[in-house]
């Protein structure tokens, strides 16, 4: 019975989640999008971005290793749906998300909240990292001597020096974030706990929590394999993703090389200074430009094969990542 109403309650966040995507956008949109790609590559679009979904569990799996053994591969897969739904519902997209999912992490493992954090903060940066190297290796190689496209190498090698920057400070600056954070949460967490709690807690237990979120973080530093993983399961992301846009392209009439594709997946993203949640426009421009410029697809076949795939992207999201979502628990028994 416990697990009907959890079905229930799954189905109806997808549902509601659904029905507001869909009075936001308008169902005419939604089958103008679909109406525009024929019908077996529409199906087959389908088929990828559900298995774009699925294969983000092998990332889950390997970055929650660490926490008392982690999760088994079912509930890996669950957990990147669910991730995936709040991606989409999150105001920052997964930069706010993975401190949603942090929660439903830590009651998993039966470990802290600050653990889960620790190790899910280094898959976002690996996955990130794997994504954005293969993407500037690509254009690097292929459109080097083309002037139009190296706005986007620019682009990709700038977000790159970015996450090296960023990589490099929290190494050698670990000691002074951590006593920002500490100093910035303290009183946060006085006053959030002194009204769940008949004892408010103090600085000591955000403290504790910061040292162990660098503990997780530095532990990966014995499990290289798992980091070659979660970079794997990015990259394998970004392929399937590649070839939906490539399917639904064909499905347009318009036959171009996989490649290009592949290498301008992560642009949207690294070209926007504040993340975009879902993306329900700007990601979805940023894409069809990128892709018409690098593969020479005309722009309205690269619009609505963009349209398209970022439509099953957030229907699925929406969808089966309500139904994985209610199923989770957020406290601990």
């Amino acid at each position: 019975m416990r697990r009907g109403v959890r079905f229930v309650v799954g189905a109806g966040l997808g549902i509601g989640a659904l029905a507001a995507y869909l009075w936001y956008v308008g169902p005419e949109e939604v089958g103008s999008r679909v109406a525009a790609v024929a019908p077996w590559a529409v199906a087959a679009v389908c088929v990828l971005m559900l298995a774009e979904a699925t294969v983000d569990g092998l990332g889950v799996w390997a970055s929650v290793r660490p926490l008392r053994g982690g999760l088994s591969a079912r509930a890996s897969v669950q957990f990147a749906f669910a991730g995936d739904f709040f991606d989409v519902l999150s105001p920052a997209g997964p930069v706010s998300s993975e401190p949603i999912m942090a929660q439903f992490f830590g009651v998993a493992t039966e470990t802290s909240y600050s653990e889960a954090l620790g190790v899910r903060g280094v898959a976002k940066y690996v996955k990130s990292a794997a994504q954005l190297f293969l993407s500037v290796a690509l254009v690097g190689v292929l459109f080097l001597d083309a002037p139009a496209s190296r706005f986007v190498l620019v682009t990709l090698a700038g977000a790159v020096a970015a996450l090296v920057v960023v990589g490099a400070a929290l190494v050698w600056a670990r000691g002074a974030l951590s006593m920002v954070v500490v100093a910035a949460l303290t009183p946060v967490v006085r006053v959030v706990t002194g009204v769940t709690r008949r004892t408010p807690l103090g600085r000591d237990a955000v403290v504790d929590a910061v040292e162990r979120f660098w503990e997780r973080v530095v532990q990966f530093r014995d499990a290289p394999e798992l980091l070659g993983v979660i970079a794997l399961s990015g990259v394998f992301e970004q392929l399937l993703t590649s070839l939906a846009l490539w399917v639904a392209l064909a499905g347009t009439g318009t036959t171009v090389a996989l490649i290009p594709i592949v290498a301008v997946i992560p642009l949207p993203q690294a070209a926007s200074v504040v993340p975009v949640p879902g993306s329900l426009g700007a990601y979805d421009v940023l894409l069809a430009g990128a892709l018409s410029l690098t593969t020479g697809a005309p722009a309205a076949g690269a619009t609505a094969a963009v349209l398209v795939v970022r439509t099953f992207e957030l229907l699925v999201s929406l969808g089966c990542g309500g139904v994985a979502t209610g199923f989770l628990r957020g406290v601990r028994a």
